[in-house]
């Protein structure tokens, strides 16, 4: 993760959307410590996946299941090749390069520090993907039908009609994200802070298609309707 400075020291930023956390010095160069001793003691060019994602589990829980107070996403369950593709991403700078992605600044310095080579990233995603799926909350407050008439409309195609994803269109599972992580990546993709990139071909195929929901209610129908949908299986 990326350093911040502070009057009060000197920390990280914790992906809230909202606040900064700030960490200690000492606090810090424990954490540091640990994550270096972790990674030498597991040989980090060959461990296994689920050993690798020991150092993600620290924002993305034990279980991949997701942190939305850090602005973490649940990954449990998601493809194979789409954390791989993301992943790689964040390497290369793909993702997390924008300088207002704050969030996918601090996944880039993880991925390029943790993540060695691309058996490394295989290695990690497999473990992922295997993991239970994760449950959500379904929205209080949202129009179920017009979130069907949208999704299914705008989003279904590619997504699947219960937003499980299409791996065969390079199109990720919706079903199971929180409704933070949606929202901010809806708006990443049409303020042009992630998939603008020429090389970003499926980035810029969600770049698109973000500017095919109007408004801020159509968003929240939509995902309403996904959390629904998934909370009702």
């Amino acid at each position: 993760m990326p350093p911040a400075t502070s009057k009060r020291g000197v920390g990280f930023q914790a992906p809230t959307g909202e606040f900064e956390v700030l960490m200690r010095p000492s606090w810090m160069s424990r954490f540091a410590a640990g994550l270096m001793a972790c990674l030498v003691g597991i040989g980090a060019s060959a461990a296994t996946g689920q050993q690798l994602y020991a150092i993600c589990a620290a924002c993305h829980g034990a279980r991949a299941e997701g942190n939305p107070g850090l602005g973490a996403p649940a990954l449990a369950g998601q493809q194979v090749t789409y954390l791989q593709r993301q992943l790689l991403n964040f390497r290369s700078g793909l993702r997390g390069s924008h300088k207002d992605d704050t969030y996918g600044a601090q996944m880039r310095a993880a991925s390029q520090a943790v993540l060695r080579d691309e058996k490394a990233i295989a290695a990690v995603a497999t473990y992922i993907a295997a993991l239970p799926r994760t449950d959500v909350k379904s929205a209080s407050k949202f129009d179920a039908r017009n979130g069907n008439n949208l999704y299914q409309g705008k989003c279904g195609a590619c997504h699947g009609g219960q937003a499980e994803g299409n791996e065969a269109l390079s199109a990720p599972r919706l079903a199971g994200l929180d409704v933070a992580y949606l929202k901010r990546q809806h708006r990443n993709f049409g303020k042009g802070l992630r998939g603008a990139q020429p090389q970003d071909r499926y980035g810029k195929q969600m770049a698109l298609m973000a500017t095919m929901l109007a408004s801020e209610r159509e968003l929240d129908d939509v995902i309403g309707y996904i959390h629904a949908f998934e909370a009702a299986r």
